[in-house]
């Protein structure tokens, strides 16, 4: 299983729009476009699942650099999520 960034997505590109493009170069098994979490718009950058690695590596190398709906896209193997530092909240040291 290959997880693929594809970033610099135009806003009006849809989910579906996205696996027929990446379903041209093997099986998707998943499509996902990232929206903002409070207003629900579209981030401009989304990630496909593929099942088979080789199939996932031919896509990323045909497909990053193509124009899609006006924008070029960036398409290259998603890294690993790294975890967030949790809490935070202070203001940098304080000065008494």
């Amino acid at each position: 299983m290959k997880n693929i960034f594809v970033g610099n997505l135009s806003f009006g590109v849809t989910e579906d729009t996205l696996r027929a493009l990446f379903e041209t170069h093997g099986t998707v098994s998943r499509a996902n476009i990232v929206t903002d979490r409070d207003t629900g718009q579209p981030r401009g950058f989304g990630f496909i699942e593929m099942s088979n690695d080789g199939e996932a590596e031919k896509a990323i190398a045909a497909l990053n650099g193509v124009d899609l709906a006006g924008r070029t896209l960036n398409v290259n193997e998603a890294r690993p999520k790294t975890e967030r530092s949790g809490g935070g909240g202070g203001f940098g040291r304080k000065r008494w």
